[in-house]
Formats: structure tokens, C-alpha cells, sequence
């Protein structure tokens, strides 16, 4: 748990130009970091979970005019789960009419209840098909109501700019403009802006959206943490074009995707609906990481919450130990970067002398530093100066385990650290963390030379690879005997 102290400057506010075009039709009110929108996978599996609840009522209900096997009980709320997501009945699009939804939770239904009626009247034969069919009317109306009650949920979430996915299009050509009107038409995505290197011949503007700068811009722009992916048009045949783009974009840590000028205009259609339809199972990637995600999120809060507790009173200790060693406040706070670039402000416990903080993080911490107070030196020693990020975690802001949140213009050997490795910006891919991966493999304390950054970034960017949520529990394990058996690091 290393410490790495940095800038404190302020957010810029993205509304920098007041005119309503230089916002465009398809930005909403109020953006949301990719970081505090809802996750898609999550919601769709508590939807789920929903309609298991609603059948087994279904089933409850129908029981009281006839008894019901087990197959009917157990068997059809579950295949009937099965058939809903194997149809694709929670993807939720804004753009499938409602005759057809409503139409695939009936015949649902009915495919469960017939499935699992004929298993029960093959072990029973005095089972009636009037318990299958009382069985498959209460299920279709528990699903009716269910997902009448996800449609509003839905509705209020997108209004809200938390589901609806933002996009960044980089290349102002006709498929660019096609997306856009496709978008406008939609409204499935949000579309905040246009970089294109050809700014003079674009204009200031395509199809509504706003041109906010040339590729290089896009590289450090403070509207990343907002975007959920960058997608690039370009021509198909363009395909040194292609590479160049993709080369300039690799320290981006956001998704891209490529959206090519096809000359076979079904197949670009086809591309373009990929893109476009963000369902409510592909806001957050990929479905099969979103159970490690919320199994991680369940770790942080539990240990985080119960360490607060068990902690309180040395976490009181501390603060009045360093309020009575040195004048000035008991808590540090620094901008650090968090996941997709969002800048977050990291607590600490101070360990310095006020009038010696470097917040622009030009000199990192040595050993013998005279800026370190006595009780500084121990806290830092034992990285009980590190607790009050604790808060962090339980905000969401961090994770127990992930890369450490370094400076914003962290210098290393005189040059910006995010500067010396070009896939820095990819260890904000996940959230920080409190501890990980380089930590308990000998990268803790400062990362005072270029040497150092790029072990740290390759470390880090390993765990990115690899994470899985038995791998976070060792890290966790192997955080505290790593601290105690190094007496050598700068902390």
C-alpha cells in the first residue's frame, strides 16, 4: 500500500461553452461517469431474479385450485428463466415494440408450463392439463407485471443518462453520420462528440454533434471518464489509416470499436446496429465478468465496513497523535486518477508537514525525508496512513484490490510518469485499489525512476489480465505479511 502523492487541482467542468450546439442533440443534461452508471449485466440478472420470484408466486397462486408436482413447481419458473434469456427477452431495447415483447413472455410461458406439464403427466398420469394450463395463465400474468415494472425502471434510468451508453466517434465520414442519425432517431446511445485530424474540412460540426478536437486531443481529454466506447469510422480500404489510428489510441483506456464504410450497404447496417444496440446485457462488456464484479464489490463492501468498525479506535488513535505532533489538518487529500482516467480525491492520513506538501508532486518521498513528521515516518513505515482510503472503497470510488491510484503529473526522474510507458493510461481499465498485485510482488513505496514505472505498469497491467476474485483474495491475504517482511521499502 504505497504512497504516492500528487497534484490537488479541481475538476474542470466539462460545460466549458454555454451554447446549446457545441452540447449536441445527443448529450444528455447531466453526464455520468462510466465509474457511477448502472451496470447492465448486474440489472438484468436482479430482473431475472425478479421473474424467478414472480413464477414461483405464479406457481402458489395456480396450486390453489389443483395440486401441483414438482416439476411443475421447480421445473417451469426455472425453464422458464431459461427460455426468457435465451430469446433475449432482457435486453430490454428501447426499440422493440411492445406486441412482440409482451408476445415472448407468453409464449415463454407457455413453452415452460407445456414443457414441464408433459414431464408431470409422463410420471403421473392422473396430473390434468388443467393445472398446466392454470399454471401457464398465472406465469404469463406474473411476467406481464414484472416487466411492465423493469420497463419503468428502465425508462427512469436512461432518462437519468445512468443505462444509455456514451460514445465518442472518432472520424467525421457519411458512416459517421449515419450512426448519428440512427442515434437521433433511437435514442439508444449518446453520442457526445467528434475528434477528426481533418478539422478544417469536417467543419464544426457533423450531423448536429460537435467536432471538439483533432485524435492527439482525445489522448488526455477530460470527457474520457464519461465514454464507454470510442468508435472509429473510417474507410474500409484505408487500412493504413486504420493502424495508425488504432497506434495513436493504444494509451487510451477505453473500449474501441471500428465501424467501417462498407460498400455492401446491408452489411454496413448490420455493423452499425452492433454498435448501436447497447442492450441492457452489453452496458458493461462482457456478461461473464459481471458475476467477478459484483462478487468483488461484495468483498470491498464486507471487509471494508468491518474493518471500519474493528479499526475505529486505532483509526481515532491515529488522528490524535497527528493532530498533537504538528499543526494542521488530520486528513490529506489528493486528486488521483481512478478507473477510465476519473479523477477522484484520495484520503489519507497526514504525514507530512503542511507547509512542505508537495501537491504537485514534483518530488516523490525518500528515505530520511525532512518534509515527514515523526509520526509521519511511522505511520507511513507501517502504511497506516493509507486506512482513511478505506472511505474510498466504500464510495466506489476504489477497491480493496487494484492497481495503486498514482499522482496526476506524478514526475519520475524528471518526466511525467503516464508519459513513459504509452499503455500507462490501461492499468485505469479496473478501479484502484487499496493494495495489489505489484504490492505484494516488491513494487511498493515510490516509483522515482523510469525503471520503476514501467515494473509498476507491467505488474498492474498483469493483474488487469488475470483478475478474478480468488486471485483478489490471496492479494488481500498476502498484503499484510508482505508490509511486515519489508523493512527495506521508501513508504
Amino acid at each position: 500500500m504505497a504512497d504516492d502523492t500528487g497534484a490537488h487541482r479541481a475538476v474542470p467542468d466539462l460545460d466549458v461553452t454555454p451554447a446549446q450546439h457545441r452540447r449536441g442533440p445527443l448529450r444528455p443534461e447531466r453526464l455520468q461517469s462510466v465509474r457511477t452508471r448502472v451496470s447492465g449485466a448486474g440489472l438484468a440478472r436482479l430482473f431475472q431474479a425478479g421473474d424467478l420470484a414472480g413464477l414461483a408466486l405464479a406457481s402458489l397462486v395456480a396450486s390453489r385450485s389443483m395440486i401441483l408436482p414438482e416439476a411443475m413447481w421447480l421445473g417451469a419458473p426455472v425453464l422458464a428463466i431459461v427460455l426468457l434469456v435465451a430469446t433475449g427477452a432482457y435486453a430490454m431495447s428501447a426499440r422493440e415494440r411492445t406486441r412482440r415483447r409482451f408476445g415472448r413472455l407468453l409464449i415463454a410461458a407457455a413453452a415452460a408450463g407445456g414443457g414441464a406439464g408433459t414431464l408431470s403427466g409422463l410420471m403421473d398420469p392422473t396430473f390434468p392439463a388443467l393445472g398446466c394450463a392454470a399454471w401457464v395463465a398465472a406465469a404469463a400474468a406474473a411476467l406481464f407485471l414484472t416487466h411492465i415494472g423493469w420497463g419503468v425502471i428502465i425508462g427512469g434510468l436512461r432518462r437519468k443518462g445512468l443505462l444509455t451508453p456514451n460514445l465518442i466517434i472518432v472520424g467525421g465520414t457519411a458512416a459517421a453520420q449515419r450512426l448519428i442519425r440512427r442515434a437521433t432517431r433511437t435514442r439508444d446511445v449518446n453520442i457526445l462528440g467528434i475528434f477528426d485530424d481533418r478539422r478544417d474540412r469536417v467543419g464544426p460540426e457533423v450531423a448536429g454533434v460537435p467536432v471538439l478536437g483533432k485524435t492527439s486531443d482525445l489522448i488526455d481529454h477530460r470527457i474520457l471518464p464519461f465514454v464507454d466506447r470510442i468508435v472509429i469510422t473510417v474507410p474500409a480500404k484505408a487500412s493504413a489509416r486504420v493502424a495508425q489510428l488504432l497506434e495513436r489510441l493504444a494509451p487510451i483506456p477505453n473500449p474501441i470499436s471500428l465501424l467501417l464504410e462498407d460498400t455492401d450497404d446491408e452489411t454496413e447496417t448490420q455493423t452499425i446496429g452492433r454498435i448501436a444496440d447497447f442492450d441492457l446485457m452489453q452496458v458493461s462488456g462482457a456478461s461473464e465478468r459481471s458475476g467477478y464484479l459484483v462478487a468483488k464489490r461484495a468483498l470491498d463492501l464486507t471487509l471494508s465496513i468491518a474493518a471500519l468498525i474493528a479499526l475505529a479506535p486505532l483509526l481515532a488513535t491515529v488522528a490524535l497523535v497527528i493532530r498533537l505532533d504538528s499543526p494542521g489538518p488530520v486528513f490529506f487529500r489528493q486528486r488521483r486518477h481512478g478507473y477510465m482516467n476519473e479523477e477522484i480525491v484520495v484520503w489519507k492520513f497526514r504525514s507530512m508537514r503542511v507547509e512542505a506538501s508537495d501537491y504537485a508532486a514534483v518530488r516523490q518521498v525518500s528515505a530520511d525525508d525532512d518534509r515527514v513528521t515523526k509520526v509521519g515516518k511511522f505511520i507511513r513505515k507501517t502504511s497506516l496512513d493509507e486506512l482513511p482510503q478505506i472511505f474510498n472503497v466504500i464510495a466506489g470510488e476504489m477497491s480493496l484490490v487494484g492497481p495503486r491510484p498514482h499522482a496526476i503529473g506524478m514526475l519520475s526522474g524528471g518526466a511525467e510518469a503516464s508519459k513513459l510507458v504509452e499503455t500507462y493510461a490501461h492499468r485505469h481499465r479496473i478501479k484502484p485499489g487499496l493494495t495489489g498485485w505489484a504490492a505484494v510482488n516488491g513494487s511498493r513505496g515510490p516509483v522515482d525512476t523510469p525503471g520503476a514505472v514501467r515494473r509498476r505498469v507491467a505488474l498492474d497491467l498483469e493483474y488487469v489480465e488475470r483478475q478474478s476474485f480468488w486471485l483478489d483474495v490471496a492479494i488481500i491475504l498476502k498484503t499484510v505479511p508482505c508490509l511486515l517482511g519489508d523493512s527495506e521499502a521508501v513508504r
